[in-house]
């Protein structure tokens, strides 16, 4: 972001164009997400606004559920929090924050959720009780009531691994599969987009996981790039070489974290993907945000 009126028209073109979302990361060098989910829906009139996500090392839980009550509040409650465990060494570096085994990291979200949780469903800090008792000075709570055990706006947590994808049957209400994978066989982080059979596996490990909450959950994916070509095999091998992929073209034709071919082609594997996988909830790389257009017009 290099101007705040430009960010804000940005939103309000993507609510013309039929986007029902944006979401913010939570990277060291770009902007802090509550301040700007804030802002785009000041912007806007339906538009949900999300993180995507957030590094749970970097906030104090308590800390964390303030800003996540704010921003639903100001937001008229339409927060959507996403929520992870970290992945840039280098940002726990810069941030003088230990970047812990990947095993630590998904117990101190663990442990956030937990918290957070507590702190929506109860009735506040007992230090301010007086407060609340004898001058009406509640404690901010947010306006939605659907994620953290009912009590707050709906959590999205997403990744591959069996760990993250274990938390998220457990606690989400929209499970993200984010499409990068580790690579067999290559060192920790040598990541790159999924296959479909890789889709499969996950959706059903969460199934498998979620118990009696498996038909309340969203399912969420995370499309890497969007081709708009009338010839599929050459926009596969075009993607192939701009990702650097060790995937077949058949593969990346087939995947769900890519989508190439016409409008309307395109505009079926997303209904496809949705009867094979359960994805409902897509989001798009920003890159490619303009080249998807004809496509929700497609769609709808």
């Amino acid at each position: 972001m290099k101007d705040g009126d430009v960010f804000k028209e940005k939103c309000r073109e993507a609510e013309r164009q039929g986007f029902d979302a944006v979401y913010a990361p939570d990277h060291l060098g770009e902007v802090a997400p509550f301040p700007a989910l804030v802002a785009a829906a000041a912007a806007t009139e339906r538009l949900r606004v999300g993180t995507l996500v957030l590094n749970s090392a970097f906030w104090n839980p308590h800390l964390l559920a303030r800003e996540v009550a704010t921003t639903d509040l100001l937001t008229g409650g339409r927060l959507e929090v996403g929520i992870g465990a970290g992945y840039s060494k280098w940002e726990f570096d810069e941030a003088s924050i230990g970047f812990e085994p990947f095993g630590k990291r998904v117990d101190r979200l663990t442990e956030t959720l937990t918290v957070m949780e507590k702190l929506f469903g109860g009735e506040g800090y007992e230090a301010r009780r007086p407060l609340r008792e004898n001058m009406g000075l509640p404690d901010i709570a947010p306006v939605q009531r659907q994620g953290f055990g009912g009590y707050g706006p709906p959590l999205l947590v997403g990744g591959t691994g069996d760990r993250m994808m274990r938390l998220a049957a457990e606690h989400a209400d929209i499970v993200g599969i984010t499409g990068l994978f580790q690579v067999k066989g290559r060192p920790p982080g040598t990541l790159q987009i999924g296959t479909a059979a890789d889709a499969d596996d996950r959706v059903r490990f969460v199934r498998e996981h979620a118990g009696d909450r498996v038909d309340r959950i969203e399912w969420n994916i995370l499309v890497a790039a969007v081709v708009v070509t009338g010839d599929r095999r050459a926009g596969a091998e075009q993607v192939k070489a701009q990702f650097g992929l060790d995937l077949s073209v058949d593969d990346i034709l087939e995947t769900p974290f890519v989508l190439i071919g016409t409008v309307d082609q395109i505009a079926e594997n997303v209904r496809a993907n949705r009867e094979r996988f359960g994805f409902t909830h897509l989001t798009v790389n920003g890159l490619f945000s303009d080249s998807f257009v004809p496509v929700i017009e497609a769609l709808r």
